[in-house]
């Protein structure tokens, strides 16, 4: 699959009153994409009315754009407020026009009630921020929401919920588009987290305020390529399997398992796009075993073979190799 060589244009539409936090995101994010050496977005922050944009913290935004570049973009983002607002009737009509024409539309926070009011959410999963989730649920109840994830992408159209979750939906945004080597450059403090994440945890972070498992998370990925129990992950950290358990759904928001799958299948990712190693080693580098493990996994994730992945995603310069682990 060749790669255009323009830049997508993300339309970033500005709910009112606008989040700061919010509008900033996209920007941040996309406009950090480098693809040998070509910016692999381009952003345009509008407006149903350009000029001053009243804030969430008292402020006014000028935005130069009006609605008119929706038509030219390749992607819609609204960007909401945080706060229960009715959409600007503009707004929804730049929505359905652009959905129409096939085109990706996604929403920040509470940006998914202008969605569901274009009809764009109706019988669709979708999200939102927690506190405004049973407002969405009241007023459009075709809308099939799914509380307490970080974000969901049904078809061409994608939701988040709140502030630093609008994050983890660019960069998904970016690993689909890219590939998962890119968004981790992007991302570069942490890797990308799944959306199945919970919003927030029902338990208190303990003292050391969601650091506890830090150092067997990182023996835990510099052993990716062993077969690693939560016996294991327990004994490094010292605590009993219960007790780990327990810690890291309240630092993570999953399970010890299931974020070590995830760790496993990023890792494979970044294998497939930057090495030319052969399936079965791929699979045993990363602790997946056999290539059919392997191609399972990423079918399920990606709905790509490796094969295909990484004729899609691949980086290669030069022909890499790996060096597995020494004994723990």
């Amino acid at each position: 699959m060749a790669r255009s060589s323009r830049p997508r244009r993300v339309a970033v539409v500005a709910a009112t009153p606008v989040s700061m936090f919010n509008l900033a995101i996209p920007e941040l994010l996309f406009d950090r994409v480098d693809i040998d050496g070509k910016p692999g977005y381009e952003t345009v922050i509008c407006a149903p009315e350009p000029g001053p944009v009243p804030t969430t913290g008292g402020l006014d935004l000028h935005v130069r754009h009006g609605l008119d570049v929706v038509r030219d973009a390749d992607m819609v983002l609204v960007v909401g407020t945080g706060h229960r607002y009715t959409p600007d009737p503009r707004t929804v009509a730049a929505l359905r026009e652009a959905a129409a024409e096939g085109k990706r539309i996604a929403s920040i926070c509470s940006g998914a009630f202008a969605l569901a009011e274009a009809g764009l959410l109706d019988g669709r999963r979708a999200t939102t921020y927690w506190n405004q989730a049973a407002e969405l649920r009241s007023r459009y109840p075709r809308v099939d929401l799914t509380g307490d994830v970080l974000y969901v992408q049904d078809g061409q159209v994608l939701t988040s919920s709140g502030y630093a979750a609008g994050i983890d939906l660019c960069l998904h945004i970016i690993r689909t588009d890219h590939g998962a080597a890119v968004a981790n450059e992007v991302a570069r403090l942490a890797p990308v987290r799944p959306g199945g994440q919970t919003q927030f945890t029902q338990t208190p972070l303990p003292p050391e305020r969601g650091t506890a498992c830090a150092d067997t998370r990182g023996w835990a990925m510099r052993n990716l390529d062993k077969p690693l129990t939560l016996t294991d992950l327990a004994r490094h950290a010292g605590v009993s399997v219960r007790t780990l358990t327990r810690r890291f759904h309240a630092e993570s928001g999953v399970s010890p398992l299931q974020w070590l799958l995830h760790q496993r299948i990023e890792r494979a990712r970044e294998l497939l796009e930057t090495t030319t190693l052969p399936m079965d080693q791929v699979a045993r580098a990363c602790g997946l075993g056999t290539a059919d493990s392997l191609r399972a996994h990423l079918v399920r994730r990606t709905g790509l073979t490796p094969s295909a992945y990484r004729a899609q995603f691949t980086r290669l310069g030069t022909e890499a190799t790996v060096t597995t682990s020494s004994p723990a």
